[in-house]
């Protein structure tokens, strides 16, 4: 199953085939600054409510390409 970046519910970029594609692209295009490593507790790396997850074939969608992080975040 594809990967996505989430801002709590709302979907906020195009699926990837892994999840490490899917940070990478996020980074690459901005959506977020920075990629949380395994020994950091859950959230620092990422502002509030953001979190990557697995999305089914129906979720598949292209992001807005509008879409720019919080002007608190940037």
């Amino acid at each position: 199953m594809p990967f996505a970046l989430f801002d709590r519910d709302k979907q906020i970029d195009q699926a990837f085939p892994t999840e490490s594609e899917a940070w990478e692209h996020a980074l690459v295009c901005g959506l977020v600054l920075d990629v949380p490593i395994a020994d950091e507790a859950p959230g620092e790396a990422l502002p509030t409510g953001y979190h990557m997850k697995q999305v089914s074939g129906e979720d598949l969608f292209d992001a807005a390409p509008e879409w720019k992080l919080p002007k608190q975040i940037s």
